[in-house]
């Protein structure tokens, strides 16, 4: 593979797949480099790549499947359909080609693809693959070292918290360039593409709203008050969050729990995917790193590496960061900027509560070490250290 592709952690997982299916969807944002992984993939392949932006391949695709197929499918190993979001009858086409027999690896920046009226039609014949942007270790990767001093360590880690995983603002070395490029990807996923995608005519209010996510990450957020502080109808908010977390701009962290008398069960938090994007809103590009934005980059890895997690909060107040499910097995992670930092007296309640056999506590900067809570043995690991811990 070329010097300048990154292989992503994906890749072992999407060959497993790629043989056992007729079609693979790699859904997420845009620019998260879907299109580079599957041309990539395609090398040694005779392949074709169509762009579905293009209006021409796209009316074909929707007013004559069979032409569509005679002029740009047959005769090819593989043919990668991008942004197939942009579809009308997206679904009973692309069963049609599956049940023909073609080999399809399809692309969508935003769950449109997911939507049941596409699924219903290819269930069975599809497997979904989220691509994220960059996680740690493979910014790492893209930047070539592989041995890393702490101090160096700690100076990458900055920089992906900064600037977040996007590729194009990775490989840009320049502080301000990254910034510009991030400004530019702002303004085309949000004011552009989301807008776009579900309709949204009134711009100011998508970006006044987008600017309040940002600096409320982690958040409990309740949909009342974000309406009442934005001036905005309930319908709108609920349609501004479902659009942001469908084009995997924000993920959604519901709550954990078993005791709804005790516990909170409905008010979510929301996160950015990428804490680079989340920054160029809140203008916050500081060197040091601040509590909430390195929760937020945990909670960014987390996901790239195929957790969905919860948060946890009684109605007394006391909260766990995040709570994942791993193998039937309940685990608490607190999220502390230094490993020497106290813990919430949550994160005891939580072990005392529900009896977990182990539990996390993922820091910047100090050192791993282990104690004990009753029988929970309890981890404090550094964030490079997540992949392989948890």
């Amino acid at each position: 593979m070329n010097s300048m592709y990154i292989e992503r952690t994906l890749a072992k997982e999407f060959s497993k797949r790629a043989g056992a299916y007729p079609l693979v969807a790699v859904v997420g944002a845009r620019q998260a480099g879907k299109t580079t992984f599957l041309k990539e993939h395609a090398k040694g392949l005779k392949s074709s790549y169509l762009l579905f932006d293009d209006p021409d391949i796209r009316n074909l695709f929707e007013e004559d499947i069979k032409k569509f197929e005679k002029q740009f499918i047959e005769g090819f190993d593989i043919t990668i359909l991008d942004e197939v979001q942009y579809c009308k009858d997206a679904g009973r086409n692309l069963k049609y080609l599956a049940d023909t027999g073609k080999k399809l690896w399809i692309t969508a920046s935003s769950e449109a693809i997911l939507a049941k009226e596409v699924l219903s039609y290819l269930v069975g014949r599809v497997t979904v693959m989220r691509l994220y942007p960059f996680s740690l270790s493979e910014f790492l990767t893209a930047k070539g070292q592989k041995a890393f001093t702490q101090i160096a360590l700690e100076r990458n880690i900055w920089e992906h918290i900064t600037f977040g995983g996007y590729p194009r603002v990775i490989l840009n070395g320049d502080i301000e360039l990254k910034k510009t490029v991030l400004r530019d990807l702002h303004e085309t996923m949000v004011l552009k593409d989301v807008a776009k995608t579900f309709s949204i005519t009134d711009i100011r209010s998508l970006e006044e709203f987008t600017k309040y996510l940002a600096i409320n990450v982690g958040k409990v957020i309740s949909y009342d008050a974000l309406s009442r502080d934005l001036k905005i109808s309930f319908q709108t908010t609920k349609k501004y969050l479902d659009a942001m977390e469908k084009s995997y701009l924000v993920a959604r962290v519901q709550p954990y729990f078993r005791n709804k008398l005790k516990e909170i069960t409905k008010q979510p938090k929301f996160y950015f995917i990428d804490t680079g994007l989340r920054n160029i809103l809140t203008r916050t590009f500081d060197s040091n790193i601040e509590g909430l934005l390195f929760e937020n980059y945990v909670l960014s890895e987390l996901l790239k590496y195929g957790f969905s997690p919860k948060y946890w909060r009684t109605k007394a107040r006391e909260e766990v960061d995040f709570i994942i499910e791993k193998d039937n097995e309940i685990i608490p992670i607190e999220v502390k900027l230094n490993a020497l930092a106290t813990l919430d007296s949550g994160f005891y309640s939580f072990i005392e509560t529900y009896k977990p056999k182990r539990a996390f506590v993922v820091f910047y900067k100090g050192a791993p070490k282990q104690i004990k809570v009753g029988t929970c043995i309890v981890k404090f690991i550094h964030v490079s250290a997540v992949k392989d811990e948890i």
